[in-house]
């Protein structure tokens, strides 16, 4: 056995050791860096490795019983990842990954977007890892006391202002070119105030929601009302119109603010609020199919309208919720994978990749239906398309087996978390609380 030396590796010097071990022999090698001496002995291995093994079994709860566990927790420790000290979680860890080589389409998604906060905060309490929870309830309740009816789609980390979108001098890949900041800031977009409800009314089942909430709550509620018929941007964030989905979040996240609400009169209030804008929607929206419709001036499908149906703006059996699967399905899908709605007569593969975060909501929707071995299926499909990292991106081109756009990209971990919960139960069912629950 010998001992560590200093030596020169080119321009720079490097710590060399040589360890001979007899057979069965083992050693515990322990890297200590620092500018100056510890002044301490070292701390023993057996020691840090337990202590490693305990504080991330605090990060990361078991989630014993639940579908696919391992994949489960990665999106866990994933998401607490992108998640600042601020409780703003990114959208995304990087900027400027196309979504098509030479297409333009890169986007800075290095932002808090309120929406996708509130989809982990729900995928957090399905799976009952609440420190998740916790952060989005508290990111999202204090943007709301901060800009009422003003609500930004999009914040800084810490609460700031996104920064109008400008491009840098830097080469992109691949083909594309760098941006930073994000053209979000100047939208309006109806639907994260629905999400913000429904975040804040499942907090409220799980006991975890504070007066200081219920005071955003009733900020969203009046937001709601009094600008559920402007056009917004949308989901997808693109020409304002009064698109169906924002509006039937929105009578989501009334219903269940309502059923989780302190005072009888407010709750009502929300509950006819919903109802008005759910009429709104059923005379104006409704295909001649029966099914919805993206909004009343564009016919077309879009996967964002299998969503409002798994909050509970309608039951899963509702005549609309069941032709406007079957349509989707049999129009947007190809071989287990999903797309966002029809760009042009191209085949779909062509104009755009797969949106796995649709992958992950038709497996909720099969299994809300009670189609338990189409759910698994669409779960697993969806659930592959990933890097060997285990991280998923926007985006997935399934001709070229390739990963396409930002990454890693929360909301789809926050949706493939969902799923793992909720597919281990029966449809209706909640999922148990896998994270211990203790008093205070």
């Amino acid at each position: 056995m010998g001992g560590a030396r200093t030596g020169q590796t080119g321009t720079g010097s490097g710590l060399t050791l040589t360890l001979m071990l007899r057979p069965g022999e083992e050693r515990d090698l322990t890297l200590e860096v620092s500018d100056r001496p510890f002044g301490h002995q070292a701390a023993s291995p057996a020691w840090l490795w337990h202590a490693t093994q305990r504080h991330w079994e605090h990060a990361v709860p078991s989630l014993a019983g639940i579908t696919a566990t391992r994949d489960a927790r990665h999106a866990c420790a994933v998401l607490a990842g992108l998640t600042s000290s601020d409780d703003g979680m990114v959208a995304a860890a990087t900027t400027s990954l196309p979504e098509r080589a030479e297409a333009g389409r890169n986007y800075d998604y290095r932002y808090a977007w309120i929406r996708d906060q509130c989809y982990a905060g729900q995928a957090a309490a399905a799976a009952g890892v609440y420190p998740l929870l916790d952060s989005a309830v508290r990111f999202v309740s204090a943007r709301l006391q901060a800009d009422g009816h003003q609500l930004a789609p999009a914040y800084t980390v810490d609460g700031g202002q996104v920064p109008d979108q400008r491009r840098l001098d830097l080469p992109g890949y691949p083909g594309g070119f760098d941006l930073v900041g994000n053209w979000v800031n100047k939208q309006f977009q109806l639907d994260a105030f629905g999400e913000a409800l429904l975040l804040f009314a499942t907090a409220a089942q799980h006991g975890r929601l504070d007066s200081g909430a219920w005071r955003a709550a009733r900020i969203a509620a009046d937001a709601i009302a009094a600008r559920w018929r402007e056009p917004d941007a949308g989901i997808w964030e693109l020409d304002d119109q009064e698109w169906t989905h924002s509006r039937l979040t929105c009578a989501a996240g009334l219903r269940a603010a309502a059923g989780a609400g302190r005072r009888p009169t407010m709750a009502a209030d929300w509950s006819a609020l919903a109802d008005t804008i759910l009429a709104d929607m059923t005379a104006r929206a409704t295909h001649p199919s029966g099914r919805w419709q993206r909004s009343p001036a564009d016919p077309g499908l879009d996967a964002a309208l299998l969503l409002p149906p798994l909050r509970g703006a309608l039951s899963g059996d509702d005549p609309r919720t069941v032709v406007t699967l079957r349509a989707y399905a049999a129009e947007l899908t190809e071989d287990g994978y999903a797309y966002r709605f029809r760009h042009d007569g191209r085949p779909l593969a062509e104009a755009e990749g797969a949106f796995l975060l649709c992958g992950f909501v038709m497996a909720l929707a099969q299994h809300q239906q009670g189609n338990e071995v189409e759910a698994a299926r669409w779960f697993e499909r969806n659930r592959a398309a990933c890097g060997p990292a285990g991280l998923y991106a926007e985006e997935y081109d399934v001709p070229q087996r390739q990963l396409r756009g930002n990454l890693p990209q929360a909301f789809v971990h926050a949706l493939m978390l969902e799923c793992s919960a909720r597919l281990a139960c029966p449809p209706g069912a909640a999922p148990p609380p896998f994270w211990p629950v203790r008093p205070g």
